[in-house]
């Protein structure tokens, strides 16, 4: 244990925080479109790995990555509306398994997809210039990019925060997803919210795709790891729960990252063990209300 230092636990906890807020943003967009269209979508990871061919395409042309991270989001969310217009709304009110294995089938056109654009080894990927190096804070070096990755996210889950709990459309997606036949009689076109919701839902996914490609390899089969990963987050935190999203992101990651220092060989498995006894004690997760999945 004497290799353990302060500084190694320090800057591997740093790691964790990172991952776990790419688990976070993640998690947060399966649980904004489980919860106000009661949607399990099994291509979220494909969105977020066609956020990463995109960002890093993006940046490789205009050679800058804030252009990058602006046009991203934008770009997958408005491929979300499309999906969500013209596959997923026909599939409303036939049972939650219907939507599911569309959103499957459709992981897997996008993921060829990909890999006829892109092709099969994907793309090479690099820390953008800007956010290179170590920060010093005393306890250790720490690298620039994992902490503006962590300061991106927590910008961004601000403002959703904001966005559903100070607006006029964050109350209606609240209220929506309570009971939309009221919201329906109050005259507000809910087809129109499920419509924004898998938009901003799928805009995540690809956010936290280009924020996460500087730190792994961009290939077309990156999603379907990460897919099962953010289930997990969202199962933990509680199906719907935004806050639970957040929450059980970090603490997923942290245990991985933690996991990974001292027994490697059962990273993988300790957020299913995490899962598993999370699931013991409070069976709907933290955040997360009884029943909703009946």
């Amino acid at each position: 244990m004497g290799e353990f230092t302060p500084q190694l636990l320090a800057i591997q906890l740093v790691t964790g925080i990172a991952l776990g807020a790419v688990y976070a943003l993640l998690a947060m967009g399966l649980s904004l479109i489980f919860g106000m269209l009661t949607v399990v979508n099994f291509a979220h990871g494909a969105f977020f790995m066609v956020g990463a061919f995109l960002g890093v395409y993006f940046y490789g042309l205009t050679g800058s990555f804030l252009v990058a991270l602006v046009f991203t989001p934008l770009a997958v969310g408005a491929i979300g509306l499309v999906v969500e217009r013209f596959l997923v709304r026909p599939l409303y009110g036939r049972g939650i398994d219907y939507p599911l294995l569309l959103t499957f089938g459709l992981s897997y056109v996008m993921i060829d997809a990909m890999r006829v654009v892109f092709g099969i080894e994907g793309l090479p990927t690099s820390v953008p210039a800007g956010l290179r190096g170590s920060v010093d804070f005393g306890v250790g070096m720490f690298p620039l990019y994992r902490l503006f990755l962590i300061g991106a996210a927590a910008v961004v889950i601000f403002a959703l925060w904001l966005f559903i709990e100070k607006t006029r459309y964050g109350l209606i997606i609240r209220a929506g997803s309570r009971d939309p036949e009221i919201v329906r009689v109050l005259g507000v076109d809910v087809s129109r919210v499920w419509l924004m919701v898998f938009g901003i839902g799928t805009a995540i996914a690809g956010l936290s795709g280009i924020l996460a490609a500087p730190t792994r390899a961009v290939n077309p089969e990156m999603g379907i790891p990460i897919l099962a990963e953010s289930f997990v987050v969202t199962v933990v935190g509680g199906m719907g729960s935004l806050p639970g999203a957040v929450m059980a992101g970090l603490l997923v990651g942290v245990v991985f990252s933690m996991t990974s220092l001292f027994a490697p060989d059962l990273a993988d498995l300790s957020i299913f063990v995490l899962m598993a006894v999370v699931l013991l004690v409070r069976p709907q997760g933290f955040f997360g209300k009884a029943g909703l999945m009946s």
